[in-house]
């Protein structure tokens, strides 16, 4: 399957937004009364969200970003942990005028979100954390994901972004070439290398361990919550979604079957069908 397709029938613009100093690339859809902002992983790209746009679009304002550092988003010069994307992220709502939003994050994307919603608990509607980072310190996964990460980068090719790719699949078959282009031709650009090595920061374990969720956090988010994790997902087993569902109050879980680290690209119907009826209702 080819990218485009899951957006030629609908109607979206990709521009860039000022979120405060940062130039912050956006794709962006609907026009519905609450704003639905998506957050990719760390070394992703808004793309990780192309199959979900429209479907959400029809109930949203929907905004899939690239955070700071990442994809085509501007790439400052220091270490990026929690902070600072919880910054990007609240100066980004202010520029579009957003003052209350929906979060659905996958991965070091679901972290912000969660970090988001224990900074401005009032902006905060509702909380969808996909396979969400920021609970584990796992130093094989972490040295795995930033050894993957910097070679993608170092020596990008076809085949590095690939392997870099398949790594968060089930299904090594999901990533389609038109996926591994579009990553390589961020990863190709002047400079992200040494973008790559500030966003890989929190695969370490000094800056991690500052940065993750302890209980006491995840007990004090307010937001009405839902955990998305897998049958199959490579940075942690099932037991730390049902971690997070365990200490947010009152949040769900949901175990998606045969997907990997990506379940809204993966499973992309089933994944819009449990967010949308988690959102609208």
């Amino acid at each position: 399957m080819s990218l485009w397709p899951e957006l030629s029938g609908g109607q979206f613009r990709v521009h860039y937004v000022w979120a405060g100093t940062t130039r912050t690339r956006v794709l962006e859809a609907g026009s519905g009364p609450e704003t639905l902002i998506f957050l990719h992983g760390a070394g992703g790209h808004l793309e990780a969200y192309q199959r979900n746009i429209l479907s959400h679009a029809e109930h949203f304002r929907v905004f899939a970003i690239d955070m700071l550092g990442h994809g085509y988003t501007d790439k400052p010069d220091y270490d990026y942990e929690l902070l600072d994307y919880v910054s990007h992220l609240r100066e980004f709502c202010d520029a579009v005028g957003a003052w209350r939003v929906h979060l659905s994050g996958e991965s070091l994307g679901g972290w912000v979100a969660g970090k988001f919603a224990l900074a401005h608990p009032e902006r905060t509607a509702k909380l969808l954390l996909n396979t969400a980072g920021g609970l584990t310190m796992d130093v094989k996964v972490m040295a795995r994901l930033k050894e993957l990460s910097l070679a993608a980068v170092r020596e990008a090719s076809f085949e590095t972004v690939r392997k870099r790719l398949e790594w968060l699949m089930h299904d090594p078959k999901t990533v389609t070439d038109d996926l591994v282009e579009t990553r390589l031709r961020i990863y190709r650009q002047l400079g992200f290398e040494r973008a790559m090595e500030h966003i890989m920061c929190l695969q370490d374990p000094e800056p991690r361990s500052r940065n993750l969720f302890d209980d006491d956090q995840l007990r004090a988010i307010e937001a009405p919550t839902l955990v998305v994790w897998t049958s199959h997902d490579p940075t942690g087993a099932v037991e730390v979604g049902q971690r997070f569902a365990r200490e947010i109050p009152d949040a769900q879980l949901v175990v998606m079957e045969n997907c990997g680290h990506w379940p809204q690209f993966e499973d992309a119907p089933a994944f819009n069908r449990l967010s949308l009826e988690f959102l609208t209702n």
